[in-house]
């Protein structure tokens, strides 16, 4: 089993950028599947980005596409998303999963940290 909690969330102008870290106690992260997901108010939560174990591979949802970059330091046992050219739209609750399997269920959740774009 594996506790994620998330850091790095804030209030940030449209076109700025911030860095959310996801720092993993228990298991390794390297044992993970590891993705960010997102909830704005009112709608659901949507897929952000996740990363295969050895961060080889990664994928994007269309939205953050060319804007956000997710990736992992196993060592640390940590796991990153750098966001880039923020968009008011992307104001949710951002959160942190690991996956045991590339096409399986998140069982891990960690509590969501806030992003706030101003425009």
């Amino acid at each position: 089993q594996v506790q994620l909690v998330e850091s790095g969330g804030g209030w940030v102008q449209a076109g700025g950028s911030l860095r959310l870290s996801c720092a993993a106690s228990g298991r390794t992260v390297s044992s993970y599947i590891m993705g960010w997901f997102r909830q704005a108010p009112g709608k659901e939560r949507e897929f952000v980005a996740r990363i295969t174990w050895s961060g080889s591979s990664t994928y994007y949802a269309n939205s953050v596409k060319g804007r956000f970059t997710i990736s992992r330091d196993n060592v640390k046992n940590t796991v990153y998303l750098q966001m880039n050219s923020l968009k008011p739209e992307d104001t949710a609750i951002y959160y942190c999963a690991a996956a045991t399997s590339l096409y399986g269920a998140y069982d891990y959740w960690g509590q969501g940290t806030q992003v706030t774009v101003s425009s």
